[in-house]
């Protein structure tokens, strides 16, 4: 934990093939009137690799168990759940089923179903035979998979150390690990919880995110009642990393606000 021990409490949490170091370049700028706790998830980062399950992360209700648990053990109240790209599909689920623990949330690159749904008519960017092919070339190779998709994901190719940052921090999951929790990633679906999710909710939304097109921050804020959508001018999938500062006085923007 960092900042302020009685501080409002600032709980970050990461996205696929990440750690809480990605946050490093926002944190300095909460520290002094928060509460910050960062962790990694399971499998990821120094998090002890001995407590992994296959059965129980094969799903987001682990690691949704495993923020609720946390904030528990740490005796956490009106928690502001931070969460990255999956993470942010944790905060959603977690707001459902823990209101009273968390007090907001803010998503950041966020989409609450990266697959396409026909049936209902959503667009989630992904039909589910590209994520079929996307899943087996990670699983066909996957330090492969990481050099050539972390500089896409990342975005920014004028600033290349940024998709190299990324594709280190990727090398270093575990890839059997690495292969399960895409398939979270990918595949889960949230669209069911949003209208559930009765605190206030920043969403922020990166431009030119391969991840995450437009439409899909409009689906979010329409679909939770005390939501924000804010159109960010940074780019790529993981904007707190590319553009720090935006990112920071984003979320400092939101959390002055009156719920």
């Amino acid at each position: 934990m960092l900042g302020r021990a009685h501080g409002p409490v600032l709980l970050f949490a990461h996205g696929f093939g990440c750690d809480q170091g990605m946050w490093e370049g926002v944190l300095p700028r909460f520290t002094d009137e928060y509460k910050v706790v960062v962790f990694d998830h399971v499998g990821a980062g120094n998090s002890d690799a001995a407590a992994y399950s296959p059965a129980k992360y094969s799903s987001l209700n682990g690691y949704v168990d495993d923020v609720l648990e946390l904030c528990e053990e740490l005796d956490l109240q009106d928690v502001t759940f931070i969460g990255h790209s999956v993470s942010a599909m944790m905060a959603i689920a977690a707001a459902a089923a823990a209101p009273a623990r968390l007090g907001r949330v803010v998503l950041v690159a966020p989409s609450p179903s990266y697959m396409d749904h026909p049936e209902d008519g959503y667009e989630g960017g992904f039909s589910r035979a590209d994520l079929d092919d996307l899943l087996e070339s990670l699983d066909t190779n996957y330090l492969v998979w990481a050099a050539n998709m972390a500089p896409v994901i990342m975005g920014n190719p004028e600033t290349p150390a940024l998709g190299a940052k990324l594709e280190g921090s990727f090398c270093r999951v575990n890839p059997t690990i690495a292969r399960q929790f895409a398939r979270v990633a990918f595949l889960s679906d949230v669209r069911h919880l949003l209208a559930r999710v009765a605190v206030p909710a920043l969403i922020m939304q990166a431009s030119s995110d391969l991840l995450c097109p437009e439409h899909v921050g409009r689906y979010l804020r329409d679909g939770m009642p005390q939501s924000t959508l804010v159109q960010m001018k940074a780019t790529g999938h993981l904007p707190h990393v590319s553009a720090p500062d935006e990112t920071a006085d984003i979320i400092l923007d939101f959390l002055q606000q009156p719920k």
